[in-house]
């Protein structure tokens, strides 16, 4: 045996070791434990919970809903699911022909490696809409990912907006994120004041003492009442406690937020580590989405990918890269990594191009350039302050970097996924 054999050879993890984690988890005076369990016993069983779930998130539910609130968004969801089923969306194959000619029948696509087409942050249900009017009138590709950031009560004080946008979704064949409001921007992070706090926004966004607990009750609240399964996460604590979720046999899902800053492998094995560790009795893990720092390189996401695969998660967990991010407030400008994209995207499965700004020179020619500062503002503050339409721009900005990057993979030869029932037909 070599050094190197030698020292690999430490690293197992023994019987006993794993017990010890056991007897925690299983002891019923572990109050960490008893806690979390008692949040999810509110709800009834993981398997009432689950059906509870199913049935709230059925399409035909949400309508009747919507139409009981004689919510204005009924007839602008009909009026997708009408364009849907009359074909209005450009197809894949004559997307491809728009793009490359002749030529697109006779080349053969890597659909294997499809990338997906992420677009961040769809904050209002109307603008689904526009991009939608947008992308039939100019033969462009919606989606296939759709990220909200916007706060939960604001949506479903709006008319239905929660409801209109989850229908949307299940009509385009589109996987989409909601974003909790149990974080520690509500003051009870004491690290989040200001530029007075500058080196407190080290430590990320917080979900102290008992927020996971919080955390978790709202989520339950979300999927039992609306069907939300796929929520964003930021902290260590909810990460773990997502993963409880799923070993007691609920099928949540969550994707976690390029604000964990996992910026290098050794981060992400941790992460996936753990996913493998507490995986349900199926295999599965609730980890759908892994949205790494907008520090890695192409080196640092493919040996992430391989960890990924040798833990059996290649089809499972979704590794999430921006692509373009928002013009002001969260990183160093120029942004734009399509070029990376299109060189990870022969060999890498399984992988969301997420985008969350515009083009540099689009942005620049903007009065408002996009802001991730506005993602936390509410409504009502930005209606009054007259710049809703310049948000909605930035907005269709962003779906035209998404149409942007798919031009750029469908020129190599390289595939991508959009809204699949309005394009994969």
């Amino acid at each position: 045996m070599t050094k190197k054999e030698d020292l690999r050879a430490r690293l197992r993890i023994s019987a006993k070791q794993l017990e010890a984690v056991n007897e925690l988890l299983l002891d019923p005076k572990s109050r960490v434990i008893q806690e979390f369990l008692a949040v999810v016993a509110k709800y009834g069983t993981p398997e009432e919970i689950n059906a509870k779930a199913a049935e709230a998130g059925k399409l035909e539910n949400l309508l009747a809903r919507l139409e009981k609130e004689k919510s204005p968004y009924l007839d602008e969801v009909k009026w997708l699911l009408a364009q849907r089923d009359a074909r209005a969306f450009i197809s894949v194959a004559e997307y491809r022909k728009s793009v490359l000619g002749d030529q697109a029948s006779k080349m053969k696509f890597k659909d294997r490696f499809a990338v997906t087409l992420e677009i961040s942050a769809a904050q209002y249900f109307p603008w689904v809409i526009e991009e939608a009017k947008q992308a039939i009138a100019r033969r462009e590709l919606m989606p296939g990912r759709f990220i909200r950031v916007r706060k939960m009560k604001e949506q479903e004080a709006d008319h239905g907006d929660i409801l209109a946008f989850s229908a949307a979704m299940q009509v385009m064949g589109a996987s989409f994120v909601e974003t909790l409001d149990t974080k520690g921007t509500d003051g009870s992070n004491v690290h989040l004041g200001g530029p007075e706090t500058i080196t407190g926004y080290f430590g990320g966004i917080g979900q102290p003492n008992d927020y996971p607990l919080k955390w978790v009750d709202e989520f339950l609240y979300y999927y039992t009442n609306y069907g939300i399964r796929q929520v964003l996460n930021i902290n260590p604590g909810t990460v773990f406690l997502g993963y409880l979720l799923r070993k007691l046999g609920i099928q949540n899902e969550f994707k976690i937020s390029v604000f964990m800053g996992n910026d290098n492998p050794y981060a992400a094995l941790w992460t996936l580590l753990a996913a493998k560790l507490f995986s349900a009795k199926d295999g599965s893990c609730p980890l759908i989405g892994f949205n790494l720092s907008n520090s890695v390189n192409n080196r640092t996401i493919e040996i992430i990918a391989e960890v990924r695969k040798k833990l059996g998660f290649e089809d499972i967990v979704r590794i999430e890269h921006h692509i373009t991010e928002t013009y002001k407030s969260i990183v160093r400008q120029p942004y734009n990594r399509r070029e990376e994209l299109v060189q990870l995207a022969d060999h890498v499965a399984n992988i969301a191009a997420k985008h969350e700004g515009s083009e540099i020179e689009t942005e620049k020619g903007r009065e408002h350039p996009s802001d991730i500062f506005d993602y936390f503002r509410e409504k009502k503050e930005i209606e009054a302050s007259g710049e809703m339409p310049a948000l909605l721009r930035n907005y269709l900005d962003k779906h035209d970097s998404v149409n942007l990057t798919a031009r750029a993979l469908t020129e190599k030869g390289l595939s991508f996924k959009a809204a699949p029932l309005l394009h994969h037909r």
